[in-house]
């Protein structure tokens, strides 16, 4: 028998990490979208950190949040619960990936335990990749599963037609691995925290 967590659309929580203005994020972020709208097994969920920004001053330990605090953190946090697994767009910023992203990560703990984390990173000669690895580490500090399969865009702003579609058909069998791998993770842990929850 088949179990309802297993039948049910996941939720796939898209989180765009930069928000410098000029940015080429929401090109990346239509092309990956696009990809996740074929799939009726996913449902996606942009959390644009350029229009939901979150504060960037912690409370001291202990103490309430600043005024405003919760309020801001209330058009992000509860997505981020509700989602099954993750894709973190994200550039390269100096060798490693943006401050807006790192602070996303910080204000929350519980959201990523027990979920699959995918990457879709753009850039350089390096198409992001040393960001993605650095956020490897960090995620996995946060009980997160962060899949092997990538989709990385070297000297991304080339590679995309003014219809905003990539010609290279190799990039579409990447985003399919990614999106199948994303998968499999995110129904094996949701089906995991359905019988027994997950101990941090």
């Amino acid at each position: 028998m088949t179990s309802t967590a297993t039948t049910q659309p996941l939720r796939v929580a898209v989180l765009v990490g930069s928000n410098r203005e000029g940015r080429f994020a929401p090109v990346v972020t239509r092309w990956l979208t696009g990809h996740l709208a074929q799939r009726d097994d996913l449902t996606a969920d942009v959390v644009d950190l350029a229009e939901t920004p979150l504060p960037t001053v912690f409370p001291a330990f202990g103490q309430p949040p600043a005024p405003g605090t919760e309020e801001m953190l209330a058009l992000v946090s509860p997505r981020l619960a509700a989602a099954d697994a993750f894709i973190f767009i994200t550039p390269e910023y100096n060798h490693s990936f943006p401050a807006s992203l790192k602070n996303a990560v910080d204000w929350h703990n519980e959201q990523w335990h027990a979920k699959p984390i995918g990457f879709v990173s753009y850039g350089g000669l390096s198409g992001g990749l040393r960001a993605v690895e650095q956020l490897r580490v960090v995620m996995a500090e946060l009980n997160a599963t962060t899949i092997r399969n990538t989709v990385s865009f070297h000297n991304a702003w080339g590679q995309f037609g003014e219809d905003g579609t990539v010609e290279d058909p190799q990039v579409d069998t990447a985003a399919k691995a990614l999106l199948d791998q994303l998968t499999w993770w995110a129904h094996a842990l949701r089906d995991a925290k359905s019988i027994r929850p997950y101990a941090a």
